[in-house]
């Protein structure tokens, strides 16, 4: 079959996605105010819908065969998946869940073979999207529900048949159309959206400029400028992999022509980058699946997120001033002035104020969403040079949308392993696991689920091994006295290290592939560059570093101040750099009163800040004569 008679089926079909993206935008936008749609039914036409578009978005062969008859082919088996998606997604929509006669009788055939069709669908989209790892992990849990009554007493569950199975999972909000997709297809969806309106009118690109005219006439500027910039776009894509290809395009040849080796500027960037999913106001979607798990409001744990993410962005901006002062690099040349960027796009700041100002008082997150997205459309409208045309608002609906479906179905994926732990009791056999494997000890529990977060995070989404994890290992954590919301924290960032961290970074690849650098020695640069990662977790866990009812602002204090002391000293450690190059004997002396810095009471903390204080001064006053005496 020739080109020109393939093109114009193909060219159908896209047309056809864009119309989808667009309308399931416009979709959620419409029960984000109305609500008129009940969550099973919402749930329902929400992965359905999104199923549909990645089938047809995401073909089964990959696009480099698209002159070939097999791609055809592959393209009409897609469109048999669309349609068995629409009418699974139909059959569920429609069920009337007031008959409690399945509950007695079980599900009728039809029924069943709808929710039998939409796992595996879901399945098969998710490893389109998301990768084999997470089909596998989800495999795994479903077999365990299926056959747990076949395993070994210390492991076994009760094992459940597939009609059972389907109907808890399926017929019920307990499983695939549970929290995790109910708050993707809410508020991260809106939130994603807000995200993609923010590219389209070009005030992603402000804040590149505005973090650029901020930093970059600093020694290695063009680093600080990316760390800067990073802060305030990370929770606008929802993925540390596209804010790292998104600002590392301008900043990592920018770090390179500075004097930065090419894996030191795409480590820069990829751990920057990750670092903006724990960046309020967004934070990302885990977030917002956080407050959904915990029962605390969203502002709450917006408002103690605050202090320990500005401390991970001072984490990475000391590294970089010390790889810059190693390197001896100074800032750019020339820079535009802050007025002169401010005067051109003051005006998109103003969106960021509203969603912020709302959410800490505490409305709804959808709304905030939907309003933040109305604000920035309006924003940009008020001046000639930023206004958008009718085509770029509707690029930005369905960038929304497409952007969005990898999400969708990596919480609706997650949402069996959340349903099948929660079916089987394995949440309590794992904590009971965990705490023997750990000796009761709560820095061994820590290693242990820093090393599970690296594991998972190799083939499941941040926000889907957050899931995951925090459903097993939350509970471990608070036997141990760890409050709820700090657990929960804890687990949340180191969640995000494996973005980061060899030998599976998948940020810190997407910078390699921008610098021409070697992926491992990039991975391993990142992972340096994001110590705080692990670093802060760890305060969160031994210090009230996550502010709870009853601390008091002392202790708050020292912690935060403890903390400060803890990056500087492990800072100094590992680069063998402050003001001046540091000794071998002090640098072990630093890495000593880092680790003790982490298990003393938290009264007895603000000694060791008082030691690492009186270094970091004596450091700077020989520096300061070296520097005469020059």
């Amino acid at each position: 079959m020739s080109t020109e008679k393939m093109s114009s089926p193909l060219r159908l079909l896209l047309l056809l996605a864009t119309i989808l993206a667009v309308g399931l935008s416009v979709f959620q936008i419409w029960q984000g105010i109305s609500a008129e749609l009940s969550a099973p039914m919402f749930r329902t036409i929400h992965l359905g819908w999104v199923l549909v578009l990645v089938f047809l978005m995401y073909p089964l062969l990959p696009r480099d065969h698209v002159n070939s008859s097999l791609f055809v082919v592959s393209r009409l088996f897609d469109l048999l998946l669309v349609v068995a998606s629409g009418w699974a997604a139909a059959r569920i929509a429609v069920f009337d869940y007031d008959d409690i006669g399945f509950l007695l009788d079980g599900l009728q055939l039809t029924d069943q073979i709808a929710g039998t069709l939409m796992v595996v669908l879901l399945l098969e989209a998710t490893r389109r999207t998301v990768g084999m790892t997470m089909v596998v992990v989800a495999g795994i849990f479903i077999v365990y529900a299926l056959f747990g009554d076949a395993l070994p007493d210390a492991v076994a569950s009760k094992g459940f048949t597939l009609e059972e199975m389907i109907r808890f999972h399926i017929f019920s909000t307990n499983g695939v159309y549970g929290a995790p997709l109910a708050i993707a297809a809410g508020v991260v969806f809106i939130f994603v959206l807000f995200g993609a309106f923010l590219q389209v009118t070009g005030a992603g690109q402000f804040f590149i400029d505005a973090a650029f005219a901020v930093a970059g006439k600093y020694r290695g500027g063009p680093a600080k400028a990316s760390v800067v910039a990073s802060a305030a776009l990370g929770s606008i894509s929802g993925s540390a992999i596209a804010n790292t290809v998104t600002t590392g395009a301008l900043t990592i040849p920018m770090m390179k022509k500075l004097g930065y080796k090419p894996e030191q500027a795409a480590g820069i960037e990829a751990a920057a980058s990750t670092g903006g999913q724990i960046m309020p106001p967004v934070m990302g979607a885990g977030a917002f699946v956080m407050a959904q798990f915990t029962g605390i409001a969203y502002s709450e744990i917006l408002l103690v997120s605050i202090i320990p993410a500005i401390l991970y962005f001072a984490c990475t901006l000391l590294y970089v001033h010390l790889m810059a002062v190693k390197l001896d690099l100074k800032g750019m040349s020339q820079t535009e002035a802050i007025r002169t960027v401010m005067a051109q796009g003051w005006h998109f700041l103003l969106p960021l104020v509203l969603i912020t100002t709302l959410l800490l008082m505490a409305y709804s997150p959808v709304l905030v969403g939907i309003a933040g997205c109305a604000a920035i459309l309006v924003a940009a409208m008020v001046r000639a040079h930023s206004r958008i045309s009718v085509a770029k608002f509707f690029e930005g609906l369905k960038e929304g949308a497409l952007m969005a479906l990898p999400i969708s179905v990596a919480c609706a994926t997650a949402g069996i392993v959340v349903g099948v732990v929660g079916q089987t009791g394995l949440g309590l056999q794992f904590t009971q696991f965990l705490l023997a494997m750990s000796g009761g000890y709560l820095w061994s529990v820590l290693l242990l689920i820093g090393a599970a977060a690296i594991v998972l995070g190799m083939g499941l989404p941040v926000t889907a091994a957050y899931i995951v994890l925090s459903i097993m290992a939350v509970p471990a954590m608070m036997d141990l006295g760890v409050s709820l919301l700090a657990a929960h924290m804890i687990v949340f960032w180191l969640s995000q290290t494996s973005n980061v961290t060899p030998p599976i970074a998948l940020a810190a690849f997407a910078g390699a592939g921008i610098a021409g650098s070697k992926p491992m020695p990039t991975a391993v640069q990142a992972f340096k560059l994001a110590q705080g990662f692990f670093l802060i977790p760890a305060m969160m866990a031994f210090s009230p570093l996550i502010w709870t009812a009853g601390d008091s602002i002392w202790g708050y204090a020292e912690a935060v101040i403890g903390t400060i002391a803890l990056v500087v000293a492990f800072a100094g450690a590992i680069e063998g750099q402050w003001a001046t190059r540091l000794g071998k004997m002090l640098r072990i002396v630093l890495l000593v009163l880092a680790v003790v810095m982490l298990f003393i009471p938290n009264d007895y903390r603000i000694i060791l800040v008082a030691i690492v204080s009186v270094l970091v001064v004596f450091d700077i006053v020989r520096h300061k004569k070296a520097t005469a005496v020059a």
